[in-house]
C-alpha cells in the first residue's frame, strides 16, 4: 500500500515573526491609510476660532492712545453758555490789555470765534440762548480793555459805553455768527425729527 507521508509534529513553542519597524506596520503605529487627515475632532474648530479672534483688531479703545482723537464736544445750558462766554471774554481781555494795549480791535477780533463756539456748545434745548447771551458777554469783558478815564466808576462806565459804540461792528458781527449757527443747527435738529416720525412705524 502507499503510504502518506506525515510530518511529525513540533512540539515547543513556535517562533514569532520578527517586529517589523513603525514604518512597516502600515496601521498600528503609522497612520492608517484611507483616513481623512482633518483636523481633531474637539479641537479644531476651536483652536481655528481662536486663532481667528486672535488675528482680529481690537476695539478703538484698546488699540492704544496712537488713534486719531475727537474734538471735545460738550453740551452747555443756557447759564451754562453765558458764564462760559463772559468768562472767556474776561480772560481773553486780560490778555488783550496785557500783550496788545488793551486794543479794542483784537478784542473784538477774539470776539467772534467766541460767539461760534458758544453757539456749537449750547445744548438743543436752549438753542435760542446762544445769540442773547453773547453781547451781554462782549459789555462784560469790555470791563478789562475799556479806558477808565479818571479811574472812578463813572468814568469806566463812559468808557465801556464808549467802546460799545466803537466796537458795534464786532458786537453785530459775532452775534449774527451765533445766531447764523443757531438756525444751522434748528434747522438740522427738525430734519431729523421728521425722518425720525417718517421711519416710526405706525402704531
Amino acid at each position: 500500500m502507499e503510504q502518506h507521508g506525515t510530518r511529525p509534529a513540533q512540539y515547543g513553542p513556535r517562533r514569532s515573526r520578527a517586529a517589523l519597524p513603525p514604518q512597516g506596520r502600515g496601521g498600528a503605529a503609522g497612520r492608517p491609510v484611507g483616513r481623512q487627515t482633518g483636523p481633531r475632532a474637539g479641537g479644531g474648530p476651536a483652536r481655528a476660532a481662536a486663532g481667528r479672534q486672535a488675528g482680529r483688531p481690537g476695539p478703538p479703545a484698546a488699540r492704544g492712545a496712537g488713534g486719531p482723537r475727537t474734538m471735545p464736544n460738550p453740551r452747555l445750558t443756557g447759564l451754562g453758555s453765558g458764564l462760559f462766554c463772559a468768562a472767556v471774554m474776561v480772560v481773553l481781555g486780560y490778555l488783550d490789555a496785557l500783550l496788545f494795549g488793551a486794543s479794542l480791535t483784537v478784542y473784538g477780533v477774539l470776539f467772534v470765534p467766541v460767539c461760534l463756539l458758544t453757539a456749537v456748545w449750547v445744548r438743543r434745548g436752549d438753542l435760542l440762548t446762544a445769540p442773547v447771551v453773547v453781547p451781554i458777554a462782549f459789555a462784560v469783558g469790555l470791563v478789562t480793555v475799556a479806558e477808565s478815564g479818571d479811574g472812578g466808576v463813572g468814568g469806566r462806565l463812559m468808557g465801556i459805553v464808549t467802546a460799545l459804540a466803537t466796537e458795534a461792528g464786532w458786537l453785530y458781527g459775532g452775534t449774527l455768527v451765533a445766531g447764523s449757527t443757531v438756525i444751522v443747527r434748528r434747522i438740522r435738529l427738525m430734519r431729523r425729527r421728521r425722518a425720525a416720525a417718517r421711519n416710526r412705524p405706525p402704531g
